[in-house]
């Protein structure tokens, strides 16, 4: 991932901030910081409902950095939140001063000790590469929430995080044994057991109280809810810890500048034990009885999570139970012991790694799909993570369902059930005065409950600012008031992370939800999924921060831009942040117009990524064009708009002169003077037009006695922009094949169709849907009649960007509905043709949008049946349509080619098939590599073609 270094911003900081402050911050500090209105915006949330506006932003470079700032900010009045990967979902991440971004410089593994299982890491290191760097040794790191592949070690320490595998390894607080910390005003202190209670007086406070610390907290595997000082209790074992009594402290104590962590031994081999039950209360029923047979997780899930293909055995609810061996032999039998155990309505063992993750991925996906009913009504955090004894569990959540009940609320539950932890979003109305009372009536009541069956308001996440006005409801206001005196020891002037677990803000105050317009938005595209509303399009991000993993996964493509630079500011979260904020009107003020936006939005590719890959479905891709429209409405734009953006035009245009344009775009100046004028990035080489269009040529081929059927034996080809005047001979293999398959004819498509894509992409949408309504009156497809799309951009475009541009034009609905890849009419249309095989391995790239809108099943499955073996990159490619030929996004763009499509090509053995369907695929390898790809078409034709000559041969020979 490139790291690019930003200097303090020349902006003005904010009128509230004291340029007295913002002088001796940047005196005193060798870090970066930032007091401008992007800075700010993209921190005013985490993945809570709460919304706080810092000050500013600081990124120190060390533990100096942060002592140093420490001591400005409490001599200037400037408190202090802690910030890692913003993934806290009860507001502890968010804050009115200034912001601590751990995660830019402080992301270093010190040491890790294999003998001793020890690791010395700074607070931003993201525990997967933390995990990455044991897993050579046979080691990990136990807890391991599901946000791993983002959240830091800080982040985790200040909230004691837990994670799937707790009933093995137990919580964070479990796994911890030294801490550096650095106090409100610079003090630095080291933290470990049997060496002191932390600062002056904790002692004192905790030798005075005594038995109430001995009989005030719940006896839970699972209890995260307020400051654990019952670690500093004369009789812990191995004497006081002020490490254990620090973590899951939320930034309220002191800020971690390095952790001695433990690490432990990772099983050689896993296997998955999945139990359906008949509903979630009879799967937490059975967890308890699992726990004997030392499971490495419990894990709990109900139907409403779970999509109809997602392969579980029968059940409306599930469990997830993990086992480990030293063989896979050994794990499997485990896991089959556990699954004769359990009264199961249904089970299975899964012992295959990937059929494994597929099902991690449905859990782990949870905390963002569960922010969507089935219905499509949003709901959220907010009593999200009690716990209670295990075995009350089963109890516990049928008592819960009846308080929803009676509320009228609905929520989806999942969760570590092996410890009695429960995940619930719940469908509450956090925006009208009506529901935001309700909602803090149920939570009351909710407390009430879980302290009924002896449990812990949070059981994961911590209490911020969602839970920590209750928590004299489960200690009682004796010990919550030692609470807020442990505070005042370690925090006198009360900087660090104020209205946070002690003397808490209420828990219906600060919501995110209140800032945005009351009335939905006037927009262009329909955003069917939001009934309409763009406020409530952008409200799809939780934060969960998913798009913030460093290294794309599988297939997976979102985010980009953000593994490109490393800028919060470039990731969905931070794009939609941005939006939100740009909505609200109180940090970024000038709307449509807003340069931060517009600055954000530049890198996003555009690649729909977000659009499959993020678990409640944010579309960036829409969001950008749409603010594009409005930004620019009625102004001028860039170049790149104006040449890229209405580039089916002047293709169409330049197509009888294309010899000699061609020739005239190979004169260096001259084409340099023409990306200059196109604002093109110079770096570009122009594409070479085709000097016979696929149209052309099919009706010059039609013209050489190409039969004309009735209407049901013709394939409806769309000729695309990019096949029609750059690619052609994907066309021509395609009719090739088609023809060949089906027994059908090919035949020329109308004259001036367009999907509109690079209309779209520019947010030309007054254009787009010109096009767009133009291609409608023109195409007229039978009823049931698919139409064939080679590009997987304008498949894309014609599947969701023309129905949501035009919402009310049945004739869209039809169109995208009509819409199949090649592959896919192969499949359909011609089930029982064999194509020939080709044996041979490939290496390429599945087209992102593909990826995001269309799927590629269909495309495996014909490789496969032609031998063609290996898998082809995700991501993306970094060229992304315009994107890549706008100037100032190519080092962005090769960065995102180098991230796995040129090395796969360029370690593929020789003889490899290189394939990629999108013409901007097939162009960055051009350009960057200098390797051609193809077209999968053009792989069947030549096989088919090879075939055709072999049979004509045998034949000769026969005669």
């Amino acid at each position: 991932m490139a790291e690019q270094h930003r200097p303090h911003t020349d902006m003005p900081p904010h009128s509230d901030v004291p340029p007295a402050f913002v002088a001796a911050l940047r005196s005193a500090v060798r870090g970066t910081s930032d007091f401008g209105a992007a800075a700010r915006a993209l921190t005013t949330m985490d993945a809570s409902n709460y919304r706080r506006v810092p000050l500013g932003v600081l990124a120190p470079r060390d533990a100096d950095d942060i002592a140093a700032a420490l001591a400005v900010c409490r001599e200037h009045g400037v408190p202090v939140v802690a910030r890692g990967g913003g993934t806290s979902i009860a507001g502890q991440a968010t804050g009115t001063g200034l912001v601590l971004d751990l995660t830019r410089h402080l992301r270093t593994i010190l040491d890790l000790d294999p003998v001793a299982r020890t690791a010395v890491v700074q607070p931003g290191v993201i525990l997967d590469d933390l995990r990455a760097a044991a897993a050579p040794h046979g080691l990990t790191f136990g807890p391991d929430p599901s946000t791993h592949s983002r959240c830091t070690l800080g982040g985790m320490i200040g909230n004691n995080s837990c994670g799937a595998h707790s009933v093995a390894w137990g919580t964070t607080a479990d796994n911890v044994r030294k801490l550096s910390v650095v106090r409100y005003g610079g003090e630095a202190l080291r933290l470990e057991q049997g060496s002191g209670q932390g600062p002056e007086g904790v002692g004192a406070l905790v030798a005075a109280h005594l038995a109430l610390l001995r009989t005030g907290y719940p006896d839970l595997p699972r209890r995260i809810s307020g400051y654990a000082l019952d670690a500093l209790l004369p009789e812990h074992p191995g004497g006081p810890d002020p490490v254990r009594a620090f973590c899951g402290s939320e930034g309220t104590l002191g800020v971690v500048t390095e952790a001695t962590v433990r690490l432990v031994e990772a099983p050689r081999a896993r296997a998955l034990a999945v139990l359906g039950f008949a509903d979630e209360s009879d799967a937490a029923d059975a967890a308890p009885g699992l726990l004997p047979f030392r499971p490495l997780t419990v894990e709990g899930m109900a139907a409403d999570l779970v999509t109809a293909s997602a392969g579980l055995p029968r059940g409306a609810a599930w469990l997830f139970v993990e086992t480990g061996g030293d063989t896979p032999a050994e794990a499997r039998a485990h896991a089959e012991r556990v699954l004769r155990a359990a009264d199961a309505v249904d089970g299975t063992v899964v012992t295959d790694p990937a059929g494994q993750r597929a099902l991690w991925r449905i859990r782990e996906d949870a905390a963002g799909t569960a922010t969507r009913m089935p219905d499509g009504v949003e709901a959220w955090p907010g009593w999200e993570d009690c716990a209670v004894p295990p075995a009350r569990l089963g109890a516990y959540l049928r008592d819960f369902r009846a308080l929803l009940a009676e509320h009228g609320l609905r929520g989806t539950s999942y969760g570590h059930f092996g410890d009695g932890c429960v995940h619930v979003r719940i469908d509450f109305d956090l925006i009208g005065a009506d529901g935001v009372a309700r909602f803090r009536r149920f939570s009351e009541e909710t407390a009430d409950l879980v302290v009924a069956h002896g449990g812990s308001l949070s059981g994961e996440h911590g209490d911020g600012q969602a839970r920590a006005e209750l928590l004299p409801r489960m200690y009682g206001d004796e010990l919550v008031a030692l609470f807020h005196r442990f505070k005042d020891l370690w925090d006198p002037d009360g900087g660090l992370n104020p209205g946070i677990l002690a003397r808490p803000a209420p828990l219906d105050a600060n919501l995110r939800f209140a800032v945005l317009p009351g009335r939905p938005v006037d927009v262009e595209f329909g955003y069917p999924q939001d009934g309409g509303d763009f406020a409530g399009a952008v409200r799809r991000c939780v934060g969960v921060a998913k798009c913030r993993t460093t290294e794309a996964s599988g297939a997976g493509v979102m985010c980009p831009s953000f593994r490109a630079t490393g800028e919060e500011a470039h990731s969905t979260r931070g794009r939609a942040r941005l939006l939100h904020e740009m909505l609200a009107g109180e940090v970024i003020t000038d709307g449509w117009r807003s340069e931060e936006v517009r600055d954000a939005l530049d890198l996003c590719l555009s690649c729909k990524g977000c659009r499959s890959d993020c678990p409640v479905g944010v579309d960036m891709a829409t969001y950008k064009a749409e603010f594009l429209h409005h930004h620019y409405r009625g102004r001028l734009r860039p170049a790149a708009h104006y040449a890229m953006g209405r580039l089916p035009r002047w293709l169409h245009l330049a197509a009888p002169f294309a010899r000699p344009l061609n020739a005239l775009a190979r004169l260096r100046p001259l084409a340099a003077l023409v990306k200059r004028l196109a604002g093109i990035a110079p770096e570009r080489t122009i594409p070479v037009l085709a000097t016979e269009t696929y149209s052309r040529w099919l009706l010059r081929r039609q013209g050489k006695g190409t039969r004309i059927l009735s209407s049901d034996r013709v394939v409806a080809l769309w000729a695309d922009t990019f096949t029609e005047h750059l690619s052609p001979q994907a066309g021509r293999a395609a009719v090739r094949v088609l023809e060949e398959a089906t027994g059908r004819t090919v035949l020329p498509p109308p004259r001036g169709l367009c999907c509109g894509l690079t209309y779209v992409s520019t947010g030309q949408l007054d254009a787009a849907r010109r096009v767009m309504r133009r291609t409608l009156d023109r195409l007229h497809l039978l009823p049931g009649h698919p139409l064939v799309v080679l590009e997987p951009s304008c498949a894309a475009t014609l599947r969701t960007d023309l129905p949501e541009l035009l919402p009310d034009d049945p004739r869209a609905a039809e169109l995208a509905a009509s819409v199949r890849t090649f592959a896919q009419y192969l499949e359909e249309y011609a089930p029982d043709w064999t194509p020939p095989r080709l044996d041979r391995p490939v290496a390429g790239q599945t087209h992102c949008h593909q990826h995001a809108v269309l799927g590629d099943a269909a495309e495996r499955r014909l490789r496969e049946r032609m031998g063609l073996t290996g898998e082809l990159s995700g991501g993306c490619c970094g060229l992304a349509g315009n994107f890549g030929f706008e100037k100032g996004h190519w080092e962005v763009s090769v960065a995102c080619a180098e991230e796995r499509l040129l090395p796969a090509v360029r370690n593929a053995e020789p003889g490899t098939e290189l394939l990629a369907d999108g013409f901007s695929c097939r162009t960055q390898l051009d350009q960057l590599a200098g390797r051609r790809a193809r077209h999968l078409a053009e792989v069947v034709a030549e096989a088919v073609e090879g075939a055709s000559t072999a049979v004509g041969e045998g034949r000769g020979d026969d005669v």
